[in-house]
């Protein structure tokens, strides 16, 4: 019993210490025809990272600094 609740414990500890932050955005452009996209990752193959990072969807908003 000692055992599931310290087993408890370190889960519930565990959980607090996780933190993450949203992906970044970035305008990815296509080798084949210069057409651009805004996306957190590559869209396919032969695709370049353009420009970014960016904090929202419409790739306008540059996320604040980390220090």
């Amino acid at each position: 019993m000692q055992f599931k609740r310290l087993f408890a414990l370190l889960m519930l500890a565990m959980t607090f210490t996780a933190v993450g932050k949203p992906a970044a955005w970035y305008w990815w452009a296509s080798r084949l025809d210069g057409q651009r996209i805004c996306a957190q990752t590559a869209p396919a193959k032969g695709w370049l990272r353009d420009s970014g990072p960016f904090a929202d969807s419409r790739c306008s908003d540059v996320p604040p600094r980390q220090p």
